[in-house]
């Protein structure tokens, strides 16, 4: 996969958690969106990658390529990814390659996406 041209041909909305009144006076934890959703190109890791790198996991586990920007660069490990309705735990954010126009989002999720 050449990064000076990925294809960011999907979708994904961070979100990150917040807490809404309960209406009894107390706070339930909730996600709500933030930012706009972004273009975003998804590689799905290899199951041989996955024994490697961390023992056998049943979950899946997807890197997500998006155009860096403000706010992508604020996008944290506590937020979360939403794709194709499936909700995705960020693992690891960082620019690929070093010093380039994209951040790479390695994310994981016990849903089938």
């Amino acid at each position: 996969m050449g990064m000076s041209s990925p294809r960011l041909n999907r979708k994904i909305q961070v979100q990150r958690p917040g807490y809404v009144s309960d209406g009894s006076g107390g706070m339930t934890p909730t996600w709500e969106n933030v930012g706009p959703a972004l273009s975003a190109q998804r590689t799905d890791v290899k199951d041989a990658e996955r024994i490697v790198a961390a023992g056998w996991q049943s979950k899946l586990v997807t890197r997500f390529v998006v155009r860096s920007s403000e706010f992508a660069r604020s996008i944290r490990r506590s937020d979360r990814l939403i794709h194709e309705g499936v909700a995705f735990e960020i693992s690891g954010i960082k620019e690929v390659p070093p010093g380039s126009a994209f951040i790479e989002i390695t994310a994981e999720s016990d849903g089938i996406a």
